[in-house]
């Protein structure tokens, strides 16, 4: 089996024409005529994950977040981008990234996190079309009292605390949600009725005005997105059954409670 084919299987269920204009998600570094050893899933590519690689033999790593955002200029080792690529070209591996157009995707990554969170009735938050769109909404089997809702979601995502507005006083049920950072769909999330939306990142102003109107609820980042990497095996693993694959041990959360 060839790099190639593992990214064809990738491409079907996210083709790349799904992701948004700002995005570079695709091969990142590495040639897809090369065979494949075993493939290596992570949020975002760090050193200490191409190091994780080598160690298990694996010559192909497949992340969420892209590696390479913008034209190297150089290639040094004065940025972890650049040592990134150093050390993947001289290690032999490649790098594959499966962002926005995954985001985007049915079944990609906001329809999968509604789901782990017992969602029913899930569709797109925003449809492109029957195919694609942003973020999730459904409704949970049994409506939940705010404060309980948001421990259920503290629960799936191995947080001990979430920002948010204060509590409303009413039950949820209708949720709309968006893994990483989706703020751009609070509006959306209001028009369809949701009494709860959940994502990974908002800006402070965003905040203001809502108050018993949704309840908002912030995650963080990496919390609302590190499913991907076990969502990217499984797809791996329906296509490639004999494919070796594994989740990164490393947390890539460069964000820490001080």
């Amino acid at each position: 089996m060839k790099i190639k084919d593992v990214i064809a299987t990738l491409e079907v269920f996210a083709p790349l024409p799904l992701q948004d204009e700002y995005d570079n998600a695709g091969l990142q570094v590495g040639l897809t005529e090369a065979e494949i050893s075993g493939a290596l899933l992570c949020l975002d590519v760090t050193e200490q994950v191409l190091v994780e690689a080598v160690g298990k033999g694996y010559n192909l790593v497949v992340a969420h977040h892209p590696l390479l955002f913008r034209p190297l200029r150089r290639l040094s080792d004065e940025t972890q981008v650049e040592r990134c690529v150093r050390y993947a070209v001289s290690n032999n591996l490649n790098i594959y990234a499966a962002h926005t157009n995954l985001d985007n995707a049915a079944g990609g990554v906001s329809c999968d996190l509604a789901a782990q969170l017992g969602l029913q009735e899930i569709e797109f938050l925003n449809a492109n079309n029957a195919e694609s769109g942003s973020g999730a909404i459904g409704v949970l089997l049994q409506p939940m009292a705010a404060r309980e809702f948001v421990a259920k979601v503290k629960d799936l995502l191995g947080t001990e605390c979430v920002m948010g507005n204060a509590l409303i006083e009413r039950p949820i049920s209708k949720v709309a949600l968006c893994g990483g950072a989706g703020d751009f769909l609070l509006g959306k999330a209001i028009d369809k009725g949701a009494d709860a939306f959940l994502t990974g990142e908002m800006h402070y102003h965003q905040y203001f005005g809502h108050e018993q109107e949704i309840q908002i609820i912030v995650a963080g980042h990496y919390q609302t997105e590190h499913h991907v990497p076990a969502l990217l095996q499984k797809m791996l693993a329906q296509k490639h059954p004999e494919l070796p694959t594994s989740i990164t041990t490393v947390n890539t959360n460069p964000i820490i409670c001080l």
